[in-house]
């Protein structure tokens, strides 16, 4: 009789203090005379760059089932050997074999990947030099994941002439310890490969910086994937940290982000046993129909707690304005939520209106990277000069008439890259190469000057206002920074501080901080490498959004009606999505 796998779990406990750990394989993790076996291929790889100096063994599983002309659903094993073996406590190719044959998973090619070695390998397997597994499996970021699809997969697709699926649902990836983290990282780096995880007694501990998982889970945007956690309460708790209690966390964390997860908690040690006899039905749960994952959860939240729910509708996404621009930038708004960009390299100004569709709004006009509207009506722009102007012609401010498209230049001499317009009539520029913010009078007599608000900024890039305007928020390009000011009644900027803290990549020394803007709550967006942060008046992160797509993502607004679309100028293309907050006047 099978055992569902809610049955599997228990409560969390920490005071368990016998290890039962006498987990027994059931007959889904058998051999079975009346079903076809897949075979086994064994190969080595050498040719990393992304690991450059390694090699490796690996094995491949091909259904009995497996037909060239239709594509077959992978999954990835880390630390393959444990995996691959079918004497061992996990018998991958049995369970495969029993479950495809019923039509219980798809067909599914099996990758089985041992960590790198480097040294001389030896000629039974192996090597006698050092191991490169905690540098692979335990390290935060985008590396593991690059090895897989850029290298070993297309390897192991052109050598054995496979037919795999592009279908990222029907893609899965396992590890156990180390591995088990390794598995939720290339998937959490790319979703848009890897929509499927299980994770065995997975290591989300400081090894390598792994306990950050479930603050980050909680403050990012909820990425397409399904996840199934295993770990048992006599687990490992040492230098490293706590493994059952980092899976707790971690279980934690994806039901509050509202992931389509499950975790079974046993009371089982750091081995396979336990994964290993649930594994048939962890397979079963994994490769279940689609289904629409969970609301997240908001009860825990205090009143001012700013989560992404508050933001972001459930099952709301990016949609496409327009695409095969040079270089959109220069997010903004008219007063009646319609909304306009730059295509800054050909001097273009676009208007969405509330159909959601750009038209042209001027043409061979000057190179925006930044414009705000002002009090008066006028669109204020930071000009890098007129397409097909001399190379060293002058930047400057400018205001353009929206009635009858006049440019008038407010501001020369001077090396802006982004703006805001303050209601009393400030405009304050970013000069990014002096690390300064700089103010002038948004005059309509013709030229200002304007002078220093501030300094020792690293790349300043961005600027917002807080909702009442009484607050400037300005972007660190260069630095982790959001530095906040005090507009005081004569518009100077005092009480200068590093007020927000943004999110860096890993391996990154700087967040990218670039153009931002503020909604009706003062919370403010400001786009980064790591996505869109979004963070409360108080200067506390509520979560970074998803950006469109993998390509820099460098302004946003708020437009449409009522202000509820939250648009993004993302290099060649703009997109737009429906939220739940309303964009600042």
């Amino acid at each position: 009789m099978k055992t569902p796998l809610a049955l599997l779990l228990t409560t969390f406990s920490f005071w368990t203090l016998n290890a039962a750990d006498n987990y027994q394989l059931g007959p889904d993790s058998l051999p079975k005379a009346d079903v076809p076996r897949g075979r086994i291929e064994r190969f080595s790889f050498t040719n990393s760059t992304a690991f450059p100096g390694t090699h490796r063994d690996c094995w491949l599983y091909i259904p009995a089932q497996y037909e060239a002309s239709k594509p077959a659903a992978l999954m990835v094993f880390q630390d393959g050997q444990s995996y691959v073996n079918t004497n061992g406590q996990i018998r991958v190719p049995v369970v495969f074999d029993n479950l495809i044959h019923r039509g219980e998973m798809p067909v599914t090619i099996g990758l089985f990947v041992n960590p790198g070695n480097r040294g001389e390998p030896s000629a039974t397997g192996g090597s006698s030099g050092r191991s490169n597994r905690s540098f692979e499996y335990d390290s935060l970021g985008n590396a593991y994941a690059r090895f897989l699809i850029d290298e070993l997969i297309p390897h192991v697709t052109a050598a054995y002439k496979l037919n795999l699926t592009s279908d990222p649902n029907l893609r899965a990836i396992c590890g156990m310890s180390s591995g088990g983290i390794c598995a939720f990282t290339a998937a959490w780096e790319r979703p848009d490969y890897f929509r499927k995880v299980l994770s065995h007694i997975g290591s989300f501990v400081n090894i390598r910086g792994g306990h950050v998982y479930p603050a980050l889970i909680r403050k990012t945007e909820r990425k397409p994937l399904r996840i199934l956690l295993q770990d048992g309460s006599n687990d490992l708790n040492n230098l490293h940290g706590d493994w059952p209690l980092a899976n707790q966390e971690m279980a934690s964390a994806l039901r509050f982000a509202g992931y389509d997860y499950q975790f079974v908690f046993g009371d089982g040690a750091h081995n396979g046993k336990h994964g290993g006899a649930i594994l048939p039905e962890s397979l079963r749960w994994l490769w279940r129909a689609t289904t629409s994952p969970p609301p997240s959860v908001t009860q825990g939240n205090l009143g001012g707690d700013e989560a992404l729910s508050k933001v972001l509708p459930n099952g709301s996404g990016w949609e496409l304005v327009g695409e095969g621009y040079g270089f959109t930038d220069a997010a903004c708004a008219d007063g009646e939520g319609n909304f306009y960009f730059s295509d800054l390299p050909k001097g273009v100004l676009y208007r969405v209106g509330h159909d959601g569709k750009p038209s042209v709004w001027i043409e061979n006009g000057p190179k925006i990277s930044g414009m705000k509207f002002g009090p008066d009506g006028r669109l204020y722009a930071a000009s890098q000069g007129a397409v097909g102007g001399p190379r060293d012609e002058k930047k400057k401010i400018v205001a353009i008439d929206p009635q009858t498209k006049k440019i008038t230049d407010i501001a020369t001499d001077v090396n802006p890259n982004d703006l805001i317009v303050s209601k009393s009539g400030w405009i304050y520029f970013t000069d990014t190469g002096a690390g300064q913010v700089i103010m002038a009078p948004a005059s309509a007599k013709g030229m200002s000057r304007p002078r220093v608000a501030a300094g020792g900024i690293n790349k300043p890039n961005g600027l917002s206002l807080s909702a009442d305007q009484k607050f400037l928020i300005v972007s660190e390009y260069g630095g982790t920074n959001g530095w906040s000011y005090v507009v005081a009644e004569d518009g100077s900027l005092q009480s200068g501080e590093r007020y927000l803290e943004l999110r860096t990549p890993v391996g990154r020394p700087d967040s990218g901080g670039d153009g931002m803007t503020t909604d009706s709550q003062s919370r403010y967006y400001i786009t980064s490498h790591a996505g869109i942060q979004m963070f409360d008046p108080t200067g506390r992160m509520g979560g970074v959004i998803a950006k469109p797509s993998d390509k820099g993502c460098v302004s946003v607004g708020f437009g449409g009606p009522n202000r509820e679309w939250l648009y993004a100028c993302a290099s060649d293309k703009v997109w737009r999505r429906k939220t739940l907050a309303k964009g600042a006047l």
